[in-house]
């Protein structure tokens, strides 16, 4: 047998009202969740249990007030009969006062940061001023030194490149100077001796007999001969 029709009336008993009420919510929720991102539509879920209790969904959790400013404005411009463009010009015209105050903040946290307009802060402000800024500045000073450690790790790499090329080109200069070497050795070896100047025929044979009577002639006067000499042959023979 199939599941009867329940009949739609208020449940007597206050659990099973409670239970059907927690089941019926959270399907309820699920529905709308669903129908918010199928069909990228703007949906804002409203709930007070019996207690009291507030439950409420959003298919944006910051567009709940957006969503419910929208709904103000469409009831308002239906019941007085406003066309939809003057509408928007209407939306348009509540939205410039909010946007000016939040860019007006935006400028004052500028000026904030910069240490201008400290005067009217409190003592609260000045410290979450000053704890924002410990933070900003600690990001700052890590960023800086990754940037740092990483321009330090590539020069190491350039230097050590440079290093393996200077003494590659080291090794090929030592080995072009020892070849060169070798070649002007070999080539010395192989060039034939010269030849000593040979002397005019007759003067070799007048230069050895002078050499031996120059050599007798000392030996006899070194000897002590009683072979008497001239004073000029003696220093003649001395030179």
């Amino acid at each position: 047998m199939g599941r009867g029709r329940v009949q739609l009336k208020r449940i007597e008993n206050k659990i099973s009202r409670q239970v059907t009420f927690s089941k019926r919510r959270s399907g309820l929720l699920k529905k709308a969740k669903e129908i918010s991102i199928l069909c990228d539509a703007d949906v804002a879920l409203i709930i007070f249990s019996s207690k009291g209790k507030l439950f409420e969904y959003s298919s944006d959790l910051s567009s709940m007030d957006n969503i419910l400013e929208r709904y103000e404005r469409h009831s308002q411009a239906q019941s007085q009969g406003i066309p939809i463009n003057l509408e928007l010009r209407a939306s348009w015209t509540l939205e410039q006062p909010k946007l000016l105050s939040r860019i007006e903040a935006l400028q004052r946290n500028l000026r904030n940061y910069a240490g201008e307009d400290l005067d009217l802060m409190s003592l609260r402000e000045l410290q979450h001023l000053e704890h924002q800024i410990d933070t900003a500045l600690r990001r700052v000073r890590s960023r800086k030194n990754q940037l740092v450690n990483e321009s330090i790790s590539q020069q190491q790499k350039e230097v050590r490149a440079l290093q393996e090329q200077n003494n590659v080109l080291i090794k090929q200069l030592e080995q072009q100077n020892h070849a060169q070497n070798s070649t002007s050795f070999t080539q010395q070896s192989q060039q034939p001796m010269m030849p000593l100047p040979s002397l005019p025929m007759g003067l070799d044979e007048q230069m050895i007999q002078e050499t031996t009577q120059s050599e007798e002639v000392g030996a006899h006067v070194g000897a002590g001969n009683n072979i008497s000499l001239p004073h000029w042959m003696i220093s003649h023979v001395n030179r």
